[in-house]
């Protein structure tokens, strides 16, 4: 596995989004989730992405079991947002309301640090941006953290290029964390170009457009009563024809190079700058294997100019009402 850097922070091309393996997509299995940690390192893939909310708590535990005694063999980012202050692990009705505070930063790095075992976060992103603080409060008290040595790099995640830009005002920011796919790709108007002009990593994820892309769905009928996929609009059937077109043109272009759609897909997302780290989602070894394989799938000017030329256009939006207004533009 090659390796990428984030401003200052190097990591492996490809990184591991983790939260599948506790929450939101279905029944999960803990022990094939560490065994899936585990193998990432035996891949080259050391950059591991979790949240406070994954569970929520249990995620974090779960990687900070995985990594136990290999903890400096791996790069981990966390986020916090929301108060945990009440929150029952694996019980996402507990879990409190959205704060950005500079209080609210100081006390949420000790429950991680402690949940992941380790003495520092590499990575310490804000999951979203709180409307109601500033977004120089919030970063000052991570620079706090910083100096204090319990997080080694800011990030920042759905944010709008003016809040980068502020941010970035007050410390550096490290990386930006936002979805980005085939059919995800509203972050190239301003986000993107802010990133490369002020030196920011970007870390895309759902890069599989949360599996759909990769064709291990197509239909939410198929997932598990409690995926929240099955809430996405794009997966409704007033969209969903249209959405499937477009999956199916990423096989076709897929098949034609000897790659699997999620492979390609993968592919597609690194072939857009060498400040891009993709932390594809997934809770198997078997499917980690397969998108670890995109590194080495290349795509040349003639294979991107026609994947932009011949992609359907997406339908529908990739959360619900309450979920874009969670997300700057």
């Amino acid at each position: 596995m090659r390796q990428r850097t984030l401003r200052d922070l190097q990591v492996s091309a490809i990184g591991l989004g983790c939260m599948g393996m506790s929450a939101f997509y279905g029944t999960a299995d803990q022990d094939e989730g560490i065994a899936t940690i585990r193998r990432a390192l035996d891949l080259g893939i050391d950059f591991i992405d979790t949240a406070q909310v994954y569970g929520p708590l249990t995620n974090e535990s779960l990687i900070g079991e995985a990594i136990r005694g290999h903890r400096d063999e791996y790069v981990i980012a966390t986020k916090f947002y929301y108060r945990m202050d009440d929150a029952v692990p694996g019980d996402m009705s507990s879990v409190g309301a959205p704060d950005g505070s500079a209080e609210h930063v100081r006390s949420s790095v000790h429950g991680s640090l402690e949940r992941l075992g380790t003495d520092r976060i590499d990575l310490y992103y804000p999951h979203r941006v709180d409307p109601g603080v500033p977004i120089e409060e919030t970063v000052g008290a991570l620079a706090e953290l910083v100096a204090e040595g319990k997080v080694r790099y800011i990030g920042l995640s759905e944010a709008s290029a003016e809040t980068i830009r502020r941010a970035h005002a007050v410390h550096p920011i490290t990386a930006v964390q936002s979805e980005y796919s085939l059919w995800t790709r509203d972050v190239e108007a301003q986000v993107l170009p802010t990133c490369r002009e002020l030196g920011i990593g970007f870390v895309p994820y759902s890069p599989l457009g949360r599996g759909f892309l990769a064709g291990r769905f197509t239909s939410p009928e198929e997932l598990d009563e409690n995926d929240m996929r099955r809430q996405v609009p794009r997966f409704a059937d007033a969209h969903l024809d249209a959405n499937l077109r477009l999956a199916a043109k990423v096989k076709e272009i897929a098949e034609e190079k000897d790659v699997t759609p999620a492979q390609l897909s993968i592919a597609w997302v690194l072939a857009q700058g060498e400040n891009v780290v993709p932390i594809p989602g997934t809770k198997r070894r078997t499917y980690l294997e397969q998108n670890a394989g995109a590194i080495d799938v290349e795509l040349t000017k003639e294979d991107l100019a026609r994947i932009d030329a011949e992609l359907p256009k997406v339908a529908g939006e990739r959360y619900d009402e309450q979920g874009m207004q969670a997300v700057e533009d």
